[in-house]
């Protein structure tokens, strides 16, 4: 069966799931993940085939043919939708049911295929006007997604925003296809890099698309949109629809020309968004809210790698440009996998206790084992440690920086720069999970509601795994993926159809076998150990106090307290503390709140300071003639003055 008629058969289910989505849960879920299944076939026939499907039917939308073509770039990124597409259908039949949400389940799954479905458009949309159409209708079911609990002021504030940052965004696409397509002729898209006079086109590209992408400082909506998202509604932004924003940069940089500077500014917003992402992680005391500047933080590394793809594109296909755009396209899956497996893990910690708040969390390993040990393997990945996914993407890139760096070209400065960077990144990543397991999961209940919960059910756990799976096989069998990621980068610049499979990656998918390996029997030796000789539980950092309580234990502000310290400038938290001033003090207490710097700093009284000038100015029309007729003299003086200013030079 060709792409084609799979992703008509997809296509069908999809619609036919919003048709049922109010009258038929169980056709809803059939429907919804047989189309999953049916672009995932779709997209790994057309990668193995490396045959690209074009279609172009005499049918009109907006007075535009419709065209669709699915080639390797499309198909990577549809292979992902389909994935956690099916993943978050599976988990939501269990997480966010009729029986608990009445009013916004249903209409939660018809926008739910709606975003799907619309995102899948997107991705093999051939026409600039139907692109921006579907990126725009995608967009909407994003907004009604997140406000699904819009009985809460939060959760309506997080989609006002969602949708004010994706307009704006909208509004710098739809300058960007309209001028291409002015210059162009035609509102088709296609190669079109020997047209030199398209490249500034790039800045409006960059902006559009970083703002639906999370880039530094253009996340604003991300943190508030994810963490107030229903948690498979956060999977799927996190994992799939900020991607869309790669896609389009990955896209428009291989099929257009672009600025000399491009790849420097695109690598730069790349360093920049991992280190800051990650530094606003630590100083998170919101599980989700966490996981969603992490978001922030892997774009970056996917943005470094892109970026000096396009550095060693400008100077002649350098091979590590291939090694760093392999390790960037391999991240755009990678952190999907792992970032959707977190945040389902999340949704699932969520649905026990009813809480975001870490520090009212802990000791819920062993009520919630299977989420605790799923969560932990993402933290795993997303920290990019071996033998798992995230540390095989990561190692791509830094093969390609190091490469850079021996070849003392332009670029050798920068990369050392980027290396660091990039390393710091991981450390910090690496602290921040550390901190997130250890007071989620380990130690003593910190609140009532922590210690009376349950594990969920399959339908929840099941997606879980499969996730998990994926980033296990991914680090454990890295050669597997290399043929997609040769024809996804082919697609992105045909100069690079011939390249070559780095020899490391077979050494490192044995390195990983025999590290999971060893890992597997150390762990084994100490369960017969433990079974031989017993273990005794007792209180977690007790200190050696006679009676231990959840309070002595790290909080998720305390913990990270030293390294978020460094990071001050940019943080500015907000500290309220009542200090104890006696030996015996009544009363003491310490809070400390990382607020949202860019948004709260920058842009409110940038918006705020613009409302003031329009109402000030808005005055100036209060219908009186006499006024007008003034207004006009005084232009008229001004226009004189400088004129014969203008003279007398």
């Amino acid at each position: 069966m060709t792409p084609g008629w799979l992703l008509l058969i997809a296509g069908v289910g999809l619609v036919a799931g919003i048709f049922s989505a109010f009258k038929s849960p169980r056709v809803w879920l059939a429907a919804t993940l047989a189309g999953a299944v049916a672009v995932f076939v779709a997209a790994v026939c057309m990668l193995a085939s490396g045959v690209p499907w074009n279609w172009q039917p005499d049918f009109v939308i907006g007075g535009e043919k419709l065209h669709l073509q699915l080639d390797g770039i499309s198909a990577f990124f549809l292979i992902l939708l389909s994935v956690l597409g099916g993943a978050g259908t599976l988990y939501s039949s269990e997480y966010w049911t009729d029986k608990n949400h009445p009013a916004s389940a249903p209409a939660g799954r018809a926008w739910w295929n709606g975003l799907l479905l619309n995102m899948g458009l997107v991705l093999v949309c051939a026409n600039g006007l139907h692109f921006l159409i579907a990126w725009e209708i995608f967009t909407v079911c994003a907004y009604f997604l997140i406000t699904r609990e819009r009985q809460r002021p939060t959760a309506r504030a997080a989609g006002w925003l969602y949708l004010a940052a994706s307009h704006v965004a909208m509004i710098f696409l739809f300058a960007f296809f309209a001028l291409l397509a002015a210059r162009a002729g035609s509102w088709e898209l296609g190669p079109m890099r020997e047209h030199s006079e398209l490249a500034p086109l790039f800045w409006l590209a960059l902006v559009g698309f970083g703002i639906k992408a999370g880039i530094f400082p253009l996340h604003i909506w991300l943190p508030s949109a994810h963490a107030n998202a229903p948690s498979h509604v956060s999977a799927i932004l996190s994992g799939m629809a900020i991607k869309m924003g790669i896609y389009g940069l990955v896209r428009f940089t291989g099929w257009l020309p672009t600025p000399d500077s491009a790849g420097w500014v695109v690598a730069a917003l790349g360093v920049i968004s991992a280190v800051l992402g990650v530094a606003f992680a630590l100083g998170q005391h919101d599980l989700k809210r966490l996981l969603a500047y992490h978001s922030v933080e892997n774009i970056g590394i996917i943005l470094i790698g892109l970026g000096f793809a396009m550095i060693a594109a400008a100077h002649g296909n350098a091979a590590w440009g291939q090694l760093a755009l392999a390790g960037a396209l391999l991240h755009v899956w990678n952190h999907g996998l792992f970032k959707a497996l977190l945040f389902l893990g999340a949704g699932s910690v969520l649905h026990a206790t009813g809480t975001r708040e870490m520090s009212r969390l802990g000791g819920l390993w062993r009520a919630l084992p299977w989420t605790a040990s799923l969560f932990a393997l993402g933290a795993t990945a997303i920290a990019g440690l071996p033998p798992l996914n995230g540390f095989v993407s990561e190692w791509l890139v830094y093969l390609g920086l190091f490469d850079a760096i021996s070849a003392h070209g332009p670029a050798a400065f920068a990369a050392i720069f980027a290396a660091i960077a990039l390393g710091l990144t991981g450390a910090l990543a690496l602290a921040c999970f550390v901190k997130v397991c250890g007071v989620v999961f380990l130690g003593l209940p910190r609140s009532e509601i922590a210690e009376h919960v349950h594990e969920c059910g399959w339908r929840m756990r099941l997606p879980m795994l499969v996730l998990g799976a994926a980033c296990v096989t991914i680090g454990l069998a890295p050669i597997l993926f290399w043929p997609a990621l040769a024809t996804a980068s082919a697609a992105w610049q045909p100069e690079l159809a011939n390249v070559t499979l780095p020899a490391p990656l077979v050494t490192l998918g044995a390195f990983h076998l025999a590290l999971a390996a060893l890992v597997i029997l150390a762990g084994i030796f100490l369960w017969r150990r433990v079974q031989h000789n017993g273990v005794s539980r007792t209180g977690t950092w007790d200190c050696g106090y006679a009676a231990p309580t959840a309070r002595m234990q790290y909080t998720a502000g305390s913990f990270a307290g030293i390294i978020t310290g460094w990071f001050d400038w940019i943080l500015r938290p907000q500290r309220h503390a009542h200090l104890p001033k006696k030996l015996f003090p009544a009363q003491a207490d310490f809070e400390e709140h990382t607020p949202e710097t860019v948004l709260e700093n920058v842009v409110e009284p940038t918006a705020s300071l613009v409302m003031r000038v329009s109402t000030t100015v808005r005055q100036l029309q209060h219908g009186r003639v006499q006024s007008y007729i003034f207004y006009l003299l005084l232009g008229l003086v001004a226009l004189a003055i400088l004129a014969v200013m203008g003279g007398t030079k």
